[in-house]
């Protein structure tokens, strides 16, 4: 196939902002990879349009060593060191934001192999579980000011945020100015969670509570994780779960969070 015809999934631009990271992050191994650029558009291309494996376009390479890659450093932990290594020195937190999203799943999502496991420990394990539209995954993000992700958590979806979101505030490199949530988030031991932190409260309190302090100015930037979730679900292995465990779609999340920002970067 002609240079001109080549199916093209990353640009040279966005390229050379990924290629040191993955430099930086990949394990090396005994024999050199083949043709890593091609094998990272394989499986980007496989995540943007939610297809099986085995459909990949055969001018990227074999399918299998799409899925090998993918699957090894999931389990070695590229995915998620990928986004720290993007986020190096782009962290702003005059503000975090605070969000969680039902992700349905696909019936091919189910299936995992038990191994005498518990509930407790499958639900762990694959964070799938039955919500208002079936099958799925509640998803939570904390994103900085600018709207761009920093880490994930992963839960069954009938499970609430409260008992995720705590965590996900120790993922920030640092004390944020405010952290904001909608009212999903409205507790008074989480709002003083965050003070004890150091940070403060924009949460806006339940409509059978007293008024608490939201101010108005920093609340409506709210908008900027909910428009992170639409920029994320445009990859539609995102919109949709496929991943059979939790770690394979938290490393989906990942991947598409990385090149998020590096489109931020690139511009």
């Amino acid at each position: 196939m002609a240079d001109t015809d080549r199916l093209v999934v990353l640009t040279d631009a966005q390229w050379a902002a990924l290629e040191p990271l993955i430099e930086a992050c990949r394990p090396r191994g005994k024999t050199p990879h083949h043709d890593l650029r091609r094998t990272l558009e394989a499986i980007i291309w496989r995540h943007e349009n939610g297809a099986k494996w085995r459909s990949i376009p055969p001018e990227l390479g074999p399918w299998w060593m799409a899925a090998q890659t993918f699957n090894r450093w999931g389990h070695l932990g590229v995915w998620e060191r990928l986004l720290e290594a993007a986020q190096a020195g782009g962290v702003a937190l005059g503000m975090a934001f605070l969000d969680g999203s039902n992700i349905r799943a696909h019936q091919k999502a189910a299936g995992a192999a038990r191994n005498s496991a518990t509930k407790a420990e499958r639900d762990d394990r694959e964070a799938l579980g039955r919500s208002r539209g079936g099958f799925g995954t509640k998803a939570c993000v904390v994103a900085e000011a600018g709207g761009r992700a920093v880490s994930f958590a992963l839960a069954p979806g009938q499970a609430h945020e409260l008992p995720i979101v705590p965590g996900l505030l120790g993922c920030l490199p640092d004390v944020p100015g405010w952290v904001v949530g909608d009212r999903g988030l409205a507790s008074h031991a989480f709002r003083q969670h965050i003070w004890d932190l150091g940070a403060r409260p924009a949460i806006p309190p339940k409509r059978n509570e007293e008024p608490v302090a939201c101010p108005p100015w920093i609340y409506h930037n709210r908008n900027r994780v909910e428009r992170l979730w639409a920029r994320l679900k445009e990859w539609r292995a995102v919109a949709t779960r496929y991943e059979k465990t939790a770690r394979a779609f938290l490393d989906v999340l990942c991947m598409a969070a990385t090149m998020d920002w590096l489109k931020v970067i690139k511009a």
